[in-house]
């Protein structure tokens, strides 16, 4: 097997679907003031996007370290603490290595690194399609606007739902989305409830957002910093919106059914 020449330059990528979907971190590349700036980082790696209207295509994912919520579902705990101080130049030429048009900004919470900001321009100016997977919880006004913010609406099933900043549906455009991930019926009843509050098929509808994405929370264990979930049945999910005619996208984590659930690096 070929030795990877940059692997020494790596921050945390761990198991077999690490090494299956091609994870990578290129040299640094330190050219002005915003390159030279600095993100905490936890991981790059080159897959298949498993969620949102993007789903199926390949993409390169930057996960950044740290977040201030602690979802009773979330399948990245890890990412809470772990990582690695990395130049903004250095992300960007291992995103432009992979040769892969699509990137995702993920973390953790991405945006609570306020340099994140400066990593999505930089990244839209390459001429990149930049996804953002952000919680309901920190301000995206600041985001470019050439990149989709898909914004992850707390539930009350994620014990986070009073973080939610309500103030940021206000600013979604037209190719964001907005995504409910549902630990039960109560948390169905819950984002069906607030898609009318917030007329957000009306927005789908008329074409200034992008799309309202239903997703069951898969079961986690208890963690260290995180309670745990028993997880939803996705058969129960579909009965639920067809039988409401609701007027929605349901969706899977499609990486999860590709490999082993709780498998780092995709």
């Amino acid at each position: 097997m070929q030795t990877n020449p940059l692997q020494h330059l790596m921050p945390t990528c761990h198991g077999a679907k690490a090494a299956a979907a091609g994870s990578v971190l290129g040299a640094p590349a330190m050219a002005g003031d915003v390159l030279a700036g600095t993100l905490r980082l936890n991981e790059i790696f080159h897959s298949i996007q498993g969620e949102s209207t993007w789903a199926g295509a390949p993409c390169v994912f930057v996960r950044l370290t740290g977040c201030p919520l602690r979802c009773t579902y979330c399948d990245t705990e890890y990412a809470f603490r772990e990582g690695r101080t990395a130049a903004i130049g250095e992300i960007v030429d291992a995103v432009a290595a992979t040769g892969c048009p699509l990137v995702e900004l993920t973390g953790g919470e991405p945006l609570a690194q306020k340099r994140s900001f400066d990593l999505v321009r930089v990244l839209c100016e390459r001429g990149l399609t930049v996804l953002i997977e952000t919680s309901g919880a920190v301000d995206i006004s600041p985001c470019d606007a050439r990149a989709v913010r898909i914004l992850d609406i707390k539930t009350p099933g994620s014990g986070e739902a009073d973080r939610n900043l309500w103030q940021n549906l206000a600013d979604l455009r037209a190719r964001d989305e907005v995504k409910f991930v549902l630990t039960d019926r109560a948390d169905y009843d819950w984002a069906k409830a607030k898609i009318a509050e917030h007329r957000l098929a009306e927005r789908v509808r008329e074409g200034r957002l992008g799309a309202i994405l239903l997703s069951a929370a898969w079961a986690q264990p208890k963690g260290m910093e995180i309670t745990g979930c028993a997880g939803l049945s996705p058969r129960s999910l579909a009965e639920w919106i067809v039988a409401d005619r609701l007027p929605v996208r349901m969706q899977t984590q499609l990486h999860k059914i590709i490999w082993e659930p709780q498998t780092r690096g995709v």
